[in-house]
């Protein structure tokens, strides 16, 4: 079966941070948006412009390999489609951007939904269903490929928490939304975040001179 191609949801931008029972809230991590297909023992990322993230190649064997060992045997995965972000991460577990870009850490891989499973098109099941799925599949404690930290309905703690620990920001997500491009998604982004800083300049670099794998 060839597995179809996916249009990642875009975030908006919302300036503050909001509670709200039926919503969904996560980390926003600090690295490369990356689509994980998955099929016949193989994985490779491919990025929100449809292009193959091949910088990543042995971090797609490694997520290969730990779904493989610890999910197929059990529950019988043959194919799946992930969204998501690659990062690297310092000892704490805090992103570093840079260090991704300039390869001097490891990357993982941080899931955030599950679209495709088994020949089966999730997109249409609320978030919510999506998301037990996913944690239903992902191997325990696996370095390479894990679920992103998430709360229901406490917007304005969780961001909080971003800020007192540096980090970039949140991404809300209404509960019942199917995955749709339609669907609104809200980044909240920290204004004192440390890493912002130079971002800009750094992608606008003139496409001759990008290396950006």
């Amino acid at each position: 079966m060839t597995l179809p191609p996916i249009q990642p949801i875009a975030p908006t931008w919302r300036k503050e941070p909001f509670d709200h029972p039926e919503w969904l809230f996560e980390v926003k991590y600090d690295g490369f948006r990356a689509v994980c297909f998955v099929e016949n023992g193989r994985c490779s990322f491919v990025s929100r412009r449809g292009n193959v993230f091949t910088r990543f190649d042995a971090l797609c064997e490694q997520v290969a390999s730990a779904l493989c060992h610890d999910v197929v045997s059990e529950l019988g995965v043959d194919d799946a489609i992930f969204d998501g972000e690659v990062i690297a991460t310092d000892e704490s577990g805090r992103p570093q951007f840079y260090d991704l870009l300039r390869r001097t850490r490891s990357p993982s891989y941080i899931a955030f939904d599950l679209l495709w499973l088994n020949g089966t098109d999730l997109r249409a099941l609320p978030l919510r269903e999506r998301r037990r799925r996913l944690e239903m599949m992902l191997p325990t404690g696996s370095p390479t490929i894990s679920e992103a930290v998430s709360v229901e309905a406490r917007g304005r703690e969780l961001f909080d928490m971003m800020c007192a620990h540096d980090l970039e920001g949140i991404v809300a997500k209404r509960l019942a939304d199917p995955y749709e491009l339609r669907v609104r998604w809200l980044k909240i982004k920290n204004p004192d975040y440390s890493q912002k800083e130079g971002r800009g300049d750094l992608f606008n670099t003139p496409p001759r001179r990008r290396n950006l794998g």
